[in-house]
């Protein structure tokens, strides 16, 4: 996630009536993210303040809540609280309220490994988290529309990952094509953590059988959902 500030808001501001700026988090197309504080609880959450221009119509808005409402309880989900509107300087801002998620940007995350990828095994399990979490998703006739490193929050948990989706990316209601859109983009992104075509011809043929070498036909055709997905990693004869 990018780190320039187009809003500048500072620790220990006051963002509405409600909360306290804590830090910036990052920037994205649609605007920017801070961790916030309520005055009133003192608990923490993340508060999104997107860009003039950029904001979503109120019939969008309205759309892209409901959709996270439904898809509460999906652990994978980052759970929205509530819309807000405040006065940024001489600008008035839109913000969605939303839990704040420990993790680290995947991104990041694999830019800190040994030669900036991650060794088959460790991409599998981080694979199957991200899987078996979209899976709750399509289950529910939901789509993300929008997987990549920047979109997905990471942290390791024991033998496996944490992950959270961030920015669902709207683009009206649910198909079957949209749907397999995500398939091909969990399969991309694995392809990516492992180092992408440099490594790709020395991985084994458990993960070839998964890749495909992301032709979009041949994925497409093999896994129409994240669930099936889910089912060949735990069906992977090494």
């Amino acid at each position: 996630m990018k780190t320039t500030q187009h809003f500048g808001l500072k620790p220990g501001l006051t963002l509405g009536r409600n909360y306290y700026v804590v830090e910036f988090l990052g920037s994205g197309w649609e605007g920017e993210v801070y961790k916030v504080e309520e005055r009133r609880s003192g608990i923490v959450r993340a508060a999104k303040i997107f860009f003039e221009g950029r904001r979503l119509s109120d019939r969008q808005l309205r759309r892209y809540v409901r959709k996270l409402h439904r898809l509460q309880q999906c652990r994978i989900v980052t759970q929205y609280h509530h819309r807000d509107v405040a006065r940024v300087g001489r600008e008035q801002v839109e913000i969605l309220v939303s839990d704040f998620v420990r993790g680290e940007m995947l991104s990041d995350f694999i830019s800190r490994q040994p030669k900036k990828r991650l060794t088959s095994f460790e991409a599998l399990h981080l694979f199957y988290a991200l899987a078996s979490g979209v899976e709750q998703v399509h289950r529910l006739g939901e789509y993300h529309g929008d997987i990549h490193s920047e979109n997905i929050l990471v942290g390791r948990v024991g033998l496996g990952f944490e992950v959270h989706l961030l920015d669902f990316f709207d683009l009206g209601r649910s198909t079957r094509e949209k749907i397999q859109e995500d398939v091909y983009d969990l399969v991309s992104l694995l392809y990516e953590v492992l180092g992408g075509s440099s490594r790709y011809s020395r991985c084994g043929k458990e993960i070839r059988r998964i890749v495909l070498g992301r032709k979009r036909g041949l994925i497409q055709r093999k896994f129409k959902t994240a669930g099936q997905l889910r089912v060949a990693l735990e069906n992977l004869e090494w």
